[in-house]
């Protein structure tokens, strides 16, 4: 805690509390810092417990995901206050974990908006790596009717599987664009020159625009 303490950065504070999370550690630190300390399950586990924001990032970085049980890491979530450490236990130990399916199915339904778009993100890997037994029509009706007025976090998550239905499901592309055109969701988020937008019309054809740049070139 005290060498976190000795990486505290002002300016990193800044960037990072526009964005909701409350710590100024620069993250290439945090992962030399990372590095160095290699896997430590007992530090992690006691690094989570502190409720500092820094240090739970550290301690996702040290843990081992598959060490953690099912109710252990629905409780984590739901402890989760900062984005980023929300977006790093579903990304780093959630989807490594025995339990992922079962928390997607659970946390999609919650009643928490929060907790849902865990749900919603665990999803979208599924629709991206492993879609065999997803009813895709069906998540494409939920998105339709239910992304419009979702609390952000979760909007971002149903967005972010309506675009990926739509950028790796051929069958199901026409349909993806025509809600995103309807819903016009995320239309106005201000991009970056050379960033994709997160509008999902606009990301589905820069995607698929690659994609078939890369296949036309590997022939």
């Amino acid at each position: 805690m005290a060498e976190l303490a000795g990486l505290e950065d002002p300016k990193a504070r800044a960037v990072n509390e526009r964005h909701g999370d409350d710590h100024g550690v620069n993250l290439g630190k945090l992962r030399a810092l990372a590095k160095r300390l290699k896997t430590q399950q007992d530090l992690a586990r006691d690094l989570w417990a502190t409720d500092d924001t820094a240090a739970r990032l550290l301690a996702l970085l040290i843990c081992r995901p598959k060490a953690f049980g099912r109710q252990e890491l629905d409780t984590m979530l739901r402890e989760a206050r900062a984005p980023k450490v929300h977006d790093w236990l579903v990304n780093y130990v959630v989807k490594k974990s025995p339990h992922a399916e079962e928390l997607r199915l659970a946390w999609t339904e919650d009643p928490d908006p929060v907790v849902a778009s865990a749900g919603w993100a665990l999803t979208t890997e599924r629709v991206v790596k492993k879609p065999e037994g997803l009813d895709l029509a069906g998540l494409l009706d939920t998105v339709e009717a239910e992304m419009k007025d979702a609390p952000d976090r979760l909007q971002w998550a149903m967005n972010h599987c309506l675009a990926q239905i739509g950028i790796q499901h051929r069958g199901h592309r026409a349909r993806a664009v025509a809600i995103g055109e309807r819903l016009e969701v995320l239309k106005d988020y201000p991009t970056p020159p050379n960033c994709t937008s997160p509008y999902a019309p606009a990301w589905i054809a820069e995607m698929v625009r690659r994609q078939e740049d890369a296949s036309s070139r590997a022939t």
